[in-house]
């Protein structure tokens, strides 16, 4: 059986490149390719790919993103991120968006023909050592509410921005903010928010 793959990176290089190194596989072949996230649905409706590998930094949107997506609307397609990012964030949120594996761009190249066929098979390929860190970091200690706040403070909004837009008081945004903090061993909330994006929290 050939197994059909949709290839979306940004860089047009990577795309080739990987398009070329997959096409001497027997049983692979790149039926799409894509430089945005906002192509990749209309792509695999065009092309009806088995395994979709995505990048996760894309303009339009991001791989993360896709991958729900797909999962919501094409669910037989199976995702793999592949990514220069190998972050413990990045893949709690790839499990959770639906993906079947996450490998990173500096693993060998049989690795990733590996990981297409174990996808393919039904099994979730995830690289072992960034496994082990995700389970070593552990549930989120955030409740829904201060996640809320956090997320809605990522982009520097003010106290009174971020209260009228969660419907809070300024007082409740502050505590909850506070708590965020706490929770993240931080100083402040743009360091509360990093640690919670690198941890998968947000």
């Amino acid at each position: 059986m050939t197994i059909r793959l949709l290839l979306a990176d940004d860089q047009e290089l990577i795309r080739t490149a990987l398009t070329a190194l997959l096409d001497l596989e027997d049983d692979f072949t790149v039926v799409a390719s894509v430089g945005r996230g906002d192509e990749v649905a209309d792509a695999v409706r065009a092309h009806r790919p088995d395994v979709a590998l995505l990048d996760i930094e894309m303009p339009g949107m991001d791989g993360l993103t896709a991958a729900a997506l797909l999962a919501a609307r094409a669910p037989d397609v199976r995702v793999v991120i592949l990514t220069t990012f190998g972050r413990v964030g990045y893949l709690r949120r790839a499990m959770e968006a639906g993906a079947s594996g996450f490998v990173v761009k500096d693993a060998p190249a049989e690795a990733l023909a590996d990981a297409i066929r174990r996808v393919m098979a039904g099994e979730r390929v995830v690289d072992p050592a960034l496994a082990a860190a995700t389970l070593a970091v552990g549930e989120s200690p955030l409740t829904p509410r201060e996640r809320d706040v956090l997320d809605a403070a990522r982009h520097g909004a003010a106290v009174a921005g971020i209260a009228t837009a969660l419907h809070l008081s300024e007082g409740t945004v502050r505590n909850y903010l506070s708590a965020a903090i706490a929770k993240t061993a931080t100083r402040n909330r743009m360091e509360a928010v990093r640690v919670a994006e690198e941890r998968g929290w947000l």
